[in-house]
């Protein structure tokens, strides 16, 4: 039987963004850039879903959306 687990995806609402780069600054893996004034989500692969991003943008211009995965096991 198929046990689902919930992922987590980062997504950016760019029309809130005013590029602070405090979100940046914050990201421990360093996956995210200030391009033209908005903040860019350069490496999504490598998102650990910590959250520090979502918890200190002002704002709330980026965030973690839960998504269903299935895990077979």
């Amino acid at each position: 039987m198929a046990k689902e687990r919930k992922k987590k995806q980062l997504k950016t609402i760019t029309s809130w963004c005013k590029g602070c780069g405090i979100c940046v600054a914050f990201c421990p893996v360093k996956i995210l850039a200030i391009e033209n004034d908005k903040v860019q989500i350069v490496n999504p692969e490598k998102c650990t879903s910590c959250g520090l991003c979502e918890m200190r943008c002002p704002d709330f211009a980026i965030y973690l959306e839960e998504q269903e995965d299935e895990i077979n096991g």
